[in-house]
């Protein structure tokens, strides 16, 4: 999960602002643009706090989930369950016991899905270790048994979840309006990727989880248990997926089952744009995939769902291996 052994590279993370900076004139309005931006910007750090968890276990344990789908609708659906409890908080025009219903929640999410992430691990992933074919084929499938399970529990009907009180409604910035949710959306995201960032490169977890990365023989040979590691780092990557699914399902206000099959492409774009295991590569990438939905949505909504394909295609004539790959690959 190192960027470059030589100094970091800044040139990727210039993309995002280079990005705003092209389609201001294209907007037109100064308020559109910064409003569009904002939006940008919050999408990008929800599928970045979906996408890391794929990217650490991608980084770790050469692992094709493509079952991450179902941490991220779980966590949604526990969400709904424990919002359920706290009517008399969400309904309060107080932002602190809005955060105080909603911290639970998140808690609650990444918890049960970082469960279920243990035994997807055990039963479905181990077994078929090193073999990506199998692997996508027996992820998928466990995904599409857990979405029915989740039917089974919570119903086949979508959910409403509704944002808390004070969440609602939008500040201004000017002339433009920012939605208060999608600040809180931010702090969160970036939050997730100090978290990650300090226990990767400032801990012994971290570098326990590095050296895996380059040379897991090696760690294996000094006595440390690196199955052990593997595990903790897939059920961590189901939690963050479990709280994405949380941020997610207020973002859209409502969940369905399928809802984590439907972000699967986005996190994909993501992780690939970023560079394969690279938690910095996908922060960058989730923020260029945010801005172009939004910025084409607002100029362009017909090739909406084509443009974040299409910067994908760019980035990698441009570098083939993403933005930062990792060193090892």
């Amino acid at each position: 999960m190192t960027l470059q052994a030589r100094g970091f590279d800044w040139i990727p993370l210039a993309l995002v602002p280079g990005l705003a900076i092209v389609m201001l004139p294209l907007v037109g309005s100064t308020s559109s643009w910064l409003t569009l931006t904002i939006a940008g910007l919050a999408m990008g750090l929800i599928i970045f706090v979906i996408a890391s968890g794929l990217t650490l276990v991608f980084g770790l344990m050469d692992v094709l989930n493509f079952g991450h789908g179902l941490f991220i609708a779980l966590g949604a659906f526990v969400a709904t369950s424990v919002l359920a409890t706290m009517g008399d908080w969400t309904g309060s025009a107080s932002l602190w016991l809005n955060l105080l219903a909603v911290l639970p929640a998140m808690l609650v999410a990444m918890a049960v899905a970082g469960a279920v992430g243990l035994a997807f691990e055990r039963y479905i992933v181990r077994p078929v270790y090193g073999q990506h074919l199998k692997q996508i084929l027996i992820t998928m499938g466990g995904m599409i048994i857990g979405e029915e399970l989740i039917k089974v529990i919570w119903g086949p009907q979508q959910i409403a979840l509704p944002l808390p009180e004070a969440l609602r409604g939008s500040v201004l910035l000017g002339d433009a309006a920012i939605e208060k949710y999608r600040l809180l959306v931010m702090v969160v995201g970036l939050l997730v990727f100090g978290a990650l960032a300090w226990t990767l490169n400032r801990t012994k977890a971290g570098l326990l989880i590095r050296a895996g990365v380059q040379d897991r023989e090696m760690v294996e040979a000094l006595g440390y248990r690196i199955r052990r590691v593997f595990v903790a780092v897939f059920a961590v990557g189901s939690a963050l997926a479990g709280l994405g699914g949380v941020m997610w399902g207020l973002y859209q206000q409502m969940v369905l089952p399928q809802m984590g099959a439907q972000v699967n492409v986005l996190i994909f774009i993501v992780i690939i744009i970023g560079g394969l295991g690279s938690t910095t590569g996908a922060l960058v990438g989730a923020l260029l995939v945010g801005l172009m939905a939004n910025y084409t949505g607002f100029l362009a909504p017909k090739v909406a769902l084509f443009s974040n394909i299409a910067l994908m295609a760019a980035i990698l004539l441009w570098r083939p291996q993403g933005v930062y790959p990792v060193s090892s690959r």
